[in-house]
């Protein structure tokens, strides 16, 4: 599956979420649901995946950790908070350049309409 065809499912599956619980939940049950769904459908999913820094041939190990990545291809991160803001997508397209993954989906579950809640993040897509 490319990039866009992976992101067309995750957005199915969050809407079907978000109609089903609504917001307000932890971030940490939209994302386990998420895990769910996506695997049932077949996709390769993984998730809290460690996201070692390499700097100057050196393998960081810090604590980054991404929420999930599907198909090896779309970098998910997972929000349940009162705004996204511009660091939230910053921090996104950082992950995405660390990895050399093309596309990401910021997704804010606490939204009054999923629609509003997720946003595609690009690097060199």
């Amino acid at each position: 599956m490319t990039e866009n065809e992976i992101s067309a499912v995750v957005v199915d599956v969050c809407y079907k979420i978000y109609v089903k619980l609504g917001p307000g939940l932890l971030e940490s049950v939209y994302e386990a649901i998420l895990f769910h769904e996506l695997t049932k459908r077949g996709l390769f999913v993984e998730r809290q995946k460690s996201l070692p820094v390499m700097w100057d041939g050196i393998k960081l190990d810090i604590g980054f950790r991404t929420d999930l990545i599907v198909g090896n291809k779309v970098l998910l991160e997972i929000k349940s908070i009162e705004q996204i803001t511009d660091v939230h997508a910053k921090q996104l397209l950082t992950y995405l350049k660390i990895t050399k993954m093309k596309l990401g989906l910021l997704i804010n579950f606490n939204v009054p309409l999923i629609k509003f809640g997720i946003t595609r993040i690009v690097n060199n897509l």
